[in-house]
């Protein structure tokens, strides 16, 4: 069986850092209720026990009502908005515990360490969390309960497998007719699939996967003619121009920019 997540979490992978409870700030993170309630302004309210991801769209923080028990661990996506994992979350989703098969000597572990005060429990937690996203996620493509983005594509049947493929051989010569071919679906039925789920055209999202692959090449000092060749293109000259297309600057213009953001944060 293709595993759909695997290329994502690999080439984008999703770091936790645990953070005060009830701490006030916007933005993706995964908070995990033991009892009472907790809030997202403008998306609901929620009962524990459960899971409430944030994801990096988020405008407002969560609010622990009085009473709440649990943990709030941020999500940090190398790439930052950059990551296509970044972009797929859903801004609010509530999970409870019984939807997450297998899950429950995790969570219990989890909620161990969280209030029993042993040496090393903010490593372990985080590393749980990052094991219980990932539950999170396969959950949620495996009962399609994601409307729109690149999960959604990944949930379905016959898209996934073009997702999947690109993903993982961005450098081949891909084109509609063999995207179809490998989805097994018509040229037009995929077309218009792909652009339902994704709200893209496959082009333009198999450009948009290159230039972060090449982003990633870029943040981790790599020449830009092995990342050519890496990513797809077939020249400097022809990855600059997709580049600059899609982000507004060239390569080394957007590599700059980058260390001197790096450099003030």
């Amino acid at each position: 069986m293709v595993d759909r997540l695997a290329a994502l979490l690999d080439r984008f992978p999703i770091a936790a850092r645990v953070d005060p409870f009830g701490a006030a700030w916007p933005g993706a993170a995964l908070w995990v209720l033991r009892e009472g309630e907790i809030a997202l302004p403008g998306s609901g309210a929620w009962s524990g026990p459960g899971l409430l991801l944030a994801g990096a769209g988020t405008r407002t923080a969560a609010l622990p009502g009085p009473g709440a028990a649990g943990l709030c661990v941020r999500l940090l996506f190398e790439g930052g908005a950059d990551s296509p994992l970044a972009a797929a979350l859903p801004d609010a989703l509530w999970v409870a515990p019984g939807e997450l098969p297998g899950s429950q000597g995790l969570l219990a572990l989890l909620f161990e360490e969280a209030f029993a005060g042993r040496c090393g429990r903010t490593a372990l937690i985080e590393r749980l969390v990052e094991a219980l996203l990932v539950q999170v996620l396969r959950q949620q493509m495996e009962a399609g309960a994601l409307r729109g983005g690149l999960l959604a594509g990944l949930a379905h049947p016959r898209l996934r497998r073009a997702l999947v493929a690109m993903h993982e051989a961005p450098a081949q010569p891909w084109s509609l007719e063999v995207l179809a071919e490998t989805a097994g679906m018509s040229r037009s039925a995929f077309a218009q699939a792909f652009r339902g789920a994704l709200g893209q055209t496959p082009g333009q999202y198999l450009q948009a996967w290159r230039i972060g692959l090449a982003q990633r090449a870029l943040r981790r000092g790599r020449p830009l003619r092995r990342i050519a060749d890496e990513v797809g293109y077939g020249s400097e000259a022809a990855l600059s121009r997709a580049f600059k297309a899609h982000s507004g600057l060239s390569p080394r213009a957007w590599r700059q920019a980058h260390i001197e953001a790096e450099l003030v944060a």
